[in-house]
């Protein structure tokens, strides 16, 4: 005889808010236009893309590129197989590099250090093209470390065939991409990450400013880059934090330096008016099992969770834990059970995971049985 489980799955109020009198009025505006050929903006912590245009279209990146050219470095740096205490020669070919520039010298050794903060802050070409060098050999091989590392962080739009950025037909990315590189870069790396936050780079007596006017204007901006091609127009990604919130902003295509931080600057200040991210964690509860040695079964998180909403939502939801089935032992520890809902005005916004957090062995067969005939 096989045991069956009579009972209902659950649904448990965790919390729920009414209000006695009328119901509150609720209204989220739409995203600003923003002139700009592509754009996206994205909390950090939760992932969600708040607003957007065209954020899948290729373009191309202009010195955004220096963003994973930095990304490689980084990444060498905490694998041991380079050093910040590294020198490195000029190449004549990094000295020759058109564009922005360090100013750095044919055939002389710089310490790594400065080469990358020189490629970070002030944008130097020649810079990016020494690292690349001084790393791979060529700037062309330093360009599969590239693409190799943006296939592991899901940048599926993206190809790099340089370290600095200049014009390569080949050579493409998308604001989408770009988001997930600047969180990766602020997650991976936060011992090198204020750098990005650096208003000036001196280098020979020389100063020069960083071109990111935001970290002029707006106290809660710490990075990132800018870039601009005739191709690519004017670029920016920035990252900023207020009211315990993380934003990343992508302006591609911008028809002039004060085009794309005015449109970054309307952009972030749409972002953190009108939504808000939570975390939760440790969200724990003890639900009814049946055929098990216990009665209870304690469930919840495996991992903390974020999430963005419309601000204010959060506190007139409802949060509901909703079980897959009703639950029979044997369970073990990290199985599936259900999930944890927040719902607004009757729709569900959020649903998160929830997981056994313990085992449950199954009862003998006469404890199962009593239990199925209500003793």
């Amino acid at each position: 005889m096989q045991y069956q489980s009579f009972i209902k799955p659950l649904i448990i109020f965790i919390s729920s808010f009414s209000l006695n009198t009328q119901a509150a009025i609720f209204i989220t505006p739409k995203a600003p236009e923003i002139s700009a050929a592509a754009y996206s903006i994205v909390d950090y912590n939760s992932r969600k893309v708040i607003a957007s245009n065209k954020q899948f279209d290729k373009r191309a990146p202009a010195s955004l590129t220096k963003l994973m050219t930095a990304y490689v470095v980084f990444q060498l740096i905490n694998d041991g197989r380079i050093s910040l205490e590294d020198e490195v020669r000029i190449s004549k070919k990094a000295w020759k590099t058109g564009g922005s520039k360090s100013f750095v010298e044919v055939g002389k050794t710089i310490k790594l250090e400065t080469l990358l903060k020189g490629m970070i802050i002030q944008s130097g070409n020649d810079s990016a093209v020494a690292l690349a060098e001084h790393i791979a050999g060529t700037e062309s091989t330093f360009a599969t470390y590239m693409n190799e590392y943006s296939r592991q962080l899901g940048m599926n739009n993206s190809r790099f065939e340089n370290a600095s950025g200049l014009p390569n037909d080949n050579q493409y990315t998308t604001a989408f991409d770009m988001a997930l590189l600047a969180t990766a870069t602020i997650r991976d790396f936060p011992q090198f990450y204020p750098w990005y936050s650096e208003k000036e780079f001196t280098y020979h007596g020389i100063k020069q400013r960083n071109r990111n006017k935001l970290l002029w204007t707006d106290h809660t901006v710490d990075g990132l880059k800018t870039g601009f091609t005739k191709k690519a127009g004017y670029n920016l990604v920035v990252s900023a934090k207020r009211v315990g919130m993380r934003l990343i902003s992508v302006v591609l295509g911008s028809s002039s330096v004060n085009a794309r931080t005015s449109q970054t600057q309307k952009i972030l200040d749409y972002g953190f008016r009108f939504f808000e991210t939570k975390t939760l964690k440790n969200i724990k509860k003890e639900v009814p099992i049946a055929g098990s040695t216990k009665g209870t079964l304690k469930i919840g998180m495996s991992k903390t969770e974020s999430f963005t909403l419309a601000r204010g939502q959060f506190k007139l939801s409802d949060q509901v834990i909703q079980l897959d089935t009703a639950l029979s032992a044997p369970i073990n520890k990290g199985d599936s059970v259900g999930k944890l809902l927040i719902r607004f005005e009757g729709k569900t916004m959020v649903s998160i995971p929830l997981v056994a957090l313990e085992d449950a062995q199954q009862a003998g067969f006469f404890s199962r049985m009593l239990e199925a005939i209500g003793f």
